[in-house]
C-alpha cells in the first residue's frame, strides 16, 4: 500500500527562510499568520492528508464513482466523510475574506495545503479545489447578491463548485460554444446546451452544486467576443438562503477515464437551466479567466503533489530492495544483496525528482505569494510587479511542473521494477492520475503558446525583462561567495541560454510565426528551467545562513546543498539543448504536407 507524508519541514523553510513570507505583514491576512500560525495550519493540514486523504486513495481508484440512471453519482467509500472532515476543519475558506466566513489568511497557505491534498489523494481534492476556483471567481466578478447567496454556503463546504467550459465540438476554442441563453425577463436566464468534461459536476459530498457556465446570450457576437458568463445551482436557491426545486441541469453520464477515478467527470445537460449573469453582458471569458489561472496553479500544483508521492514511495522502495551489490563493493555484506539505492543511476533518478521537487516548490509558493500581493498589496507598482509575475509564470508552472512530474512518476515507477506495473503497488495510480495534469485546463501545448504569443510580449515584454533582471541581479550580488558558485555560475549559462531564445524569437518569430509555434514547448521549458534553478540559487543562500546559525539543521542544510548542486550540474544544462532545438525554427516542422502522416 503506497504512503504519503506532507513535505510541511521543507515547506516552512521555503516560506521562512527562502521567500521572506513575513516580510509581507503589512499586506492583509499576513499579520494573523504569525509563524506559529503558519506552522500550526501546515501541521493540521498534513495531518488531514496523511491521515484521512491518503488512505484512500488506491481505494478511491479502484472502486472509482458510479453513475445512476436518475442522473446521481456516488463516489467512492469514505470519500463523503473525508470531504466532510476537509469541510468542517475550515480549509475551504482558508484563505477566503472573513466576511464571507473565510479565514482570510495568505493564498499561498492554501496553495501549500492544495500540494498536501494532491499528494495525497489528487482525485479528492479536486473536488475542494474546484469550488476554491468558483470562489475566486466570484470573488472578483460576482454582484453583491451572489457573493451573500453563495460563498458563505460554499466556504461551510456544505455546497460545492464547478466550471463549465468544454462542449462536445469545442474544447480550446471557446468561440465556438453552442450553449444559448435566454432571457426570462425577470433578470435570469435559461441555458440550454451540453458540457463535456465536467469534473465535479454531479456527486454525493454537498447540498448543492454552483455551477459557473459559459454561454452566448441570443444575438451576441460570435467568437470569444459574445461569451457571457452564469451561475447556475444544481438546486435553485430560495430568498431565505435555503434550497428551492431542481434546476434544469443534470448529468447525463460519467467518462471512463484512464486514472483520477475517484473523481467524477460528467457531462452536464442544461435544458432551459436557470441562471444567472455574473459581470458584464458578453465580458464572460474575463470573469471565468480568474477561475482558470487559479485552476491552472492549482493543476501544476497537482504535477507537483504526484511528483512527490511518487518519489517518496521510489525512495522507501529503493532502500528495501535487494538486488545485486554496489560497483564500489558490498555495502551489506551480511545480507544476500544490498538495496538498489547504492546504483548510481538508481540515485541518478531520485536525486532528479528531489532536485525537481524542492524547486518545484519553491517556484509554487513563490508564485501564490505573488497572487497574495495582487490582490492584498495597496501599493500599485508591487501589485503590477507581482500581476506581471503571475502572468509570465502560471504557463510555466502549468506546463512544466505538469510535464515533468508525469515523467517523474514514470521513473519512480520504474524504481520498482515489474512489481511497478502491478496495480498493488500503486505506482501505476501515480502515472494515470498524473497524466490527466498535462491536459486539462488548457493542455501544455496550449501553455506553451499562451507564453509565446501573449505573455511574452505583454507590455512591451516588461515581464521577462523584470525576470532576467532579477536573475542576474541575484548572479552579481552573490557572484563572489565561493560556496554558491556551483550555484550562480549554471545558473548564469542557464541566464544566457533563455536571453539567446528571447532574443531569437523575437527576431525570427514575428515575421515567421510557425518559428514561435515550433519553438514554444521548449521555450516553456527553458523558462522553467532558469525559474527553478533561481529558485535553488535562493535557496542554496538560505541553507548556507542556516548552518552558519549552528541550531541543528546542518544535516538536513547539507543535503539540500547536495541536491541543489545536482540540480545544477544535470536538470539546468538542458538549457542548452533546448536553445538549440529553438533556434532550429520550423522549416523541418512543417516541411510535410498532411497527407505524408
Amino acid at each position: 500500500m503506497p504512503s504519503y507524508r506532507a513535505p510541511v519541514e521543507d515547506t516552512l523553510f521555503l516560506l521562512n527562510d527562502v521567500l521572506g513570507f513575513h516580510n509581507h505583514a503589512n499586506l492583509a491576512g499576513f499579520a494573523e499568520a504569525s509563524p506559529d500560525v503558519v506552522e500550526a495550519v501546515l501541521n493540521e493540514g498534513a495531518k488531514l492528508a496523511d491521515a484521512v486523504l491518503a488512505p484512500l486513495n488506491r481505494p478511491g481508484d479502484v472502486e472509482g464513482c458510479t453513475w445512476h440512471p436518475d442522473g446521481s453519482v456516488t463516489t467512492p467509500k469514505g470519500f463523503k466523510a473525508a470531504y466532510d472532515a476537509y469541510a468542517q476543519g475550515g480549509w475551504m475558506g482558508l484563505s477566503v475574506p472573513e466576511a464571507y466566513g473565510g479565514q482570510g489568511l495568505p493564498h499561498t497557505l492554501n496553495t501549500a495545503i492544495q500540494e498536501f491534498a494532491s499528494g495525497a489523494n489528487l482525485a479528492l481534492g479536486m473536488y475542494p479545489g474546484l469550488t476554491q476556483g468558483a470562489m475566486a471567481a466570484l470573488l472578483v466578478h460576482g454582484s453583491e447578491a451572489q457573493k451573500a447567496t453563495y460563498l458563505p454556503k460554499m466556504v461551510e463546504g456544505t455546497w460545492t463548485g464547478t466550471m463549465n467550459l468544454t462542449e462536445p465540438h469545442c474544447g480550446t476554442d471557446l468561440g465556438l460554444l453552442k450553449t444559448k441563453a435566454v432571457a426570462n425577463g425577470d433578470g435570469s436566464y435559461g441555458l440550454t446546451g451540453t458540457k463535456i468534461f465536467i469534473s465535479a459536476g454531479e456527486h454525493d459530498l454537498s447540498e448543492n452544486i454552483v455551477h459557473l457556465v459559459i454561454a452566448r446570450i441570443e444575438g451576441a457576437p460570435a467568437g470569444t467576443k459574445g461569451i457571457s458568463l452564469f451561475v447556475v445551482p444544481k438546486f435553485l436557491v430560495n430568498p431565505d438562503g435555503s434550497l428551492g426545486a431542481r434546476n434544469g441541469v443534470s448529468c447525463g453520464s460519467i467518462e471512463h477515464k484512464m486514472g483520477i477515478h475517484g473523481n467524477s467527470t460528467c457531462v452536464m445537460n442544461y435544458d432551459g437551466a436557470t441562471g444567472w449573469l455574473v459581470g458584464q453582458e458578453n465580458r464572460g471569458l474575463n470573469a471565468m479567466f480568474v477561475m482558470m489561472n487559479e485552476a491552472r496553479l492549482a493543476v501544476g500544483v497537482q504535477g507537483l503533489g504526484q511528483s512527490e508521492v511518487a518519489y517518496q514511495n521510489a525512495a522507501a522502495y529503493a532502500k528495501d530492495r535487494l538486488q545485486g551489490r554496489a560497483l564500489s563493493g558490498a555495502k551489506a555484506p551480511d545480507r544476500a544483496a544490498d538495496p538498489i539505492i547504492v546504483h548510481p543511476d538508481v540515485r541518478r533518478t531520485l536525486m532528479g525528482i528531489r532536485a525537481f521537487n524542492e524547486a518545484g516548490r519553491a517556484l509554487v509558493l513563490w508564485t501564490a505569494l505573488q497572487s497574495d500581493i495582487v490582490h492584498r498589496s495597496e501599493d500599485p507598482r508591487e501589485r503590477q510587479a507581482a500581476d506581471d509575475h503571475m502572468g509570465l509564470m502560471t504557463p510555466v508552472v502549468k506546463g512544466v511542473l505538469t510535464d515533468r512530474g508525469f515523467s517523474n512518476a514514470v521513473e519512480a515507477q520504474q524504481m520498482f521494477g515489474g512489481h511497478g506495473y502491478v496495480e498493488e503497488w500503486g505506482m501505476s495510480q501515480f502515472v494515470r492520475d498524473a497524466r490527466i495534469a498535462m491536459i486539462y485546463e488548457g493542455a501544455n501545448g496550449i501553455q506553451a503558446m499562451d507564453l509565446i504569443g501573449r505573455k511574452l510580449p505583454k507590455d512591451g515584454g516588461r515581464a521577462m525583462m523584470t525576470f532576467l533582471a532579477e536573475v542576474q541581479a541575484f548572479i552579481k550580488d552573490n557572484d563572489e561567495d565561493e560556496v554558491l558558485k556551483p550555484f550562480t555560475a549554471p545558473l548564469q549559462a542557464g541566464l544566457n541560454d533563455l536571453q539567446g531564445a528571447t532574443m531569437w524569437l523575437m527576431q525570427n518569430a514575428f515575421t515567421k510565426p510557425d518559428n514561435a509555434g515550433a519553438g514554444a514547448t521548449d521555450y516553456m521549458h527553458l523558462l522553467g528551467l532558469v525559474a527553478m534553478g533561481y529558485m535553488w540559487g535562493r535557496i542554496a543562500k538560505a541553507a548556507v545562513a542556516r548552518k552558519a546559525e549552528g541550531n541543528g539543521a546542518a544535516a538536513r542544510m547539507d543535503a539540500k546543498l547536495v541536491t541543489g548542486r545536482f540540480y545544477m550540474e544535470r536538470l539546468l544544462p538542458e538549457t542548452a539543448m533546448r536553445l538549440v532545438r529553438i533556434k532550429a525554427g520550423a522549416d523541418t516542422t512543417m516541411a510535410l504536407e498532411a497527407d505524408a502522416f
